[in-house]
C-alpha cells in the first residue's frame, strides 16, 4: 500500500509542478473521511540546504537522497532539462526502480528517468513543448505526446503543469480505491479524472515545406476545406505525377494527403469551438467535415476528446454545443 512519498528536486525546479505533488501527497487529510491516509510526505535533493527554484525563490530542504530509500513512491520533479543531473540523483532512481517501488516524473523529469536508463523501451510522456527534444535523445524511449500520464509497470510518467495531479491521482486510484481518489480530488477542487489528453493542447502551426509551390498548395488547401482533393487533382496543381507527388508529400508533411486534410480540419473545428458559437452541424460543414457524426469521429481519434468537452474546457461549463 502507497504510504510514503518523496519528492527529488535539483537546482532549477519547477514551483507549480513540485506543488501538484505536495497537493496530492503532502496534506494531511486523514481527518475528513473517506479513508484518506495520512502520507509520510518528503522532499529531498543530493546537497540539503537552500535549493534555488526557476522561480527565482529558493526553498530549504533538510532530507538528502536517503530518504528515497525506503519510500513507496519516488517523484522526479521537474528540471531545466539540459542541465546535468547529479549521479546520486540517477542512482537512488534506479535503486527504486530495482526494488519495485512507484517512479513517478512531473512534466521535464522524464528527462531524468530517460537518463538513469529507466525508460528504454518503455513507453512514456512529458509535457508537448519538450517531447521531440526526448525522443531525439532517447530513441529507446517511447514518447506519447498526446497523453496527461503513462503507466508502464511501475514507471508513471506525465505531462506538464497540471498534469501531475492527473498521474499522482491515477496513484491513488490504483493503491488506495477511487473513493480515496475522489475524495482529495474534491478537497483540491479538481476533477478525480479528466477528459482527454494533452493533444488538446498542443499548438500544430502548418509546416514550413521546403518548396514554394508545395506551401502554397497546403494553403490552398486549408483555404477550401470544404472540398474533397483527390490526389489526381493535388498533383496536377503541383504538376508532379500522382506517385510522385504522393511521396513528396508525405516526406514534406508527415502524413498523406487525405490524413493531413483531416488534421486541418480538426484544426479549423477547434477555432470555431473556441471562437464562435455554431452548433455542431454548422461547425462540421464550415469545417469541411459535411456531417457532424465525422467530426465527432476525428476529433475523437485526433483530441481523445468529443467537441462538446474541448468547448467546455476551453469556453467555460456554459459553453454547449448544439
Amino acid at each position: 500500500m502507497l504510504k510514503s512519498v518523496a519528492v527529488i528536486v535539483v537546482p532549477n525546479f519547477s514551483i507549480f509542478e513540485f506543488g501538484t505533488a505536495c497537493e496530492v501527497f503532502g496534506i494531511d487529510r486523514s481527518g475528513r473521511g473517506a479513508g484518506v491516509p495520512a502520507f509520510d510526505f518528503r522532499v529531498c535533493t543530493p546537497e540539503p540546504g537552500n535549493v534555488p527554484m526557476k522561480s527565482g525563490l529558493s526553498m530549504n530542504v533538510s532530507h538528502g537522497l536517503e530518504a528515497t530509500e525506503d519510500a513507496d513512491l519516488v517523484i522526479m520533479a521537474p528540471f531545466g532539462r539540459d542541465q546535468e543531473m547529479p549521479e546520486p540523483v540517477l542512482a537512488a532512481l534506479r535503486a527504486a526502480d530495482a526494488r519495485g517501488a512507484w517512479v513517478m516524473s512531473i512534466c521535464s523529469g522524464a528527462f531524468a528517468l530517460a537518463r538513469a536508463g529507466l525508460l528504454d523501451g518503455r513507453r512514456c510522456t512529458t509535457h508537448w513543448h519538450f517531447s521531440r527534444d526526448l525522443a531525439e535523445a532517447y530513441p529507446d524511449v517511447q514518447v506519447d505526446e498526446n497523453v496527461l500520464y503513462v503507466q508502464d509497470g511501475n514507471i508513471i510518467s506525465s505531462a506538464g503543469t497540471a498534469a501531475g495531479i492527473d498521474a499522482c491521482l491515477h496513484l491513488v486510484r490504483l493503491e488506495l480505491g477511487a473513493n480515496v481518489a475522489a475524495s482529495i480530488a474534491r478537497d483540491m477542487v479538481v476533477p478525480p479524472q479528466r477528459d482527454g489528453g494533452q493533444a488538446q493542447f498542443i499548438d500544430r502551426p502548418m509546416p514550413t515545406c521546403g518548396s514554394a509551390p508545395m506551401e502554397e498548395l497546403l494553403r490552398w488547401m486549408v483555404q477550401s476545406l470544404d472540398r474533397e482533393h483527390t490526389v489526381n487533382e493535388l498533383a496536377a496543381r503541383v504538376h508532379m505525377s500522382p506517385r510522385t507527388f504522393a511521396r513528396k508529400f508525405r516526406s514534406e508533411t508527415g502524413a498523406t494527403p487525405a490524413a493531413w486534410l483531416n488534421s486541418q480540419r480538426v484544426i479549423r473545428a477547434q477555432e470555431l469551438l473556441e471562437s464562435t458559437d455554431l452548433n455542431i452541424d454548422e461547425i462540421a460543414r464550415e469545417a469541411g467535415f459535411g456531417h457532424p457524426v465525422l467530426l465527432r469521429h476525428h476529433f475523437a481519434k485526433v483530441l481523445d476528446t468529443s467537441p462538446q468537452s474541448y468547448r467546455r474546457a476551453f469556453r467555460g461549463q456554459l459553453a454547449e454545443v448544439g
